[in-house]
């Protein structure tokens, strides 16, 4: 009877240590996270996403900012780019902005490994929870 107790005590444990990670796995809403990039040449600034908790997004990028909406359902996601304020960025930084910005809005899926959210298009994205 003891045995059987502590079978199912640890069956349990497990089946619930196991939806709490799953849980840990969703969409990082309400997160801010950071490219996984190195920083343009003369700049220390890494582009970074605040995801709101209803997946609004405020943006940082290379030079440039703006605001712009996920939209996730399963392993689908879309981005729609909103408003981005030309900050008289140098053409470079402003076309890497761009591409940037591009690359977002054809991301077709996602996926969340701990602390890394991959963003799959025809060009892949890798963003880095922000630690406290």
């Amino acid at each position: 009877m003891v045995l059987l107790k502590r079978m199912v005590c640890t069956v349990a444990a497990v089946l619930a240590m196991s939806a709490v990670a799953r849980a840990q796995e969703g969409f990082p809403f309400g997160t801010e996270m950071t490219l996984e990039a190195v920083p343009q040449p003369g700049s220390k600034r890494i582009p970074n996403l605040e995801i709101g908790d209803n997946g609004e997004v405020v943006l940082e990028l290379w030079c440039k900012g703006g605001k712009g909406q996920f939209s996730v359902a399963g392993n689908t996601v879309i981005f729609v780019p909103g408003q981005i304020q030309d900050r008289s960025c140098p053409p470079a930084r402003a076309q890497a902005d761009d591409e940037l910005v591009a690359a977002l809005a054809a991301v077709e899926t996602w996926k969340r490994q701990g602390e890394v959210l991959t963003l799959i298009g025809p060009k892949t994205l890798r963003f880095r929870q922000n630690g406290n």
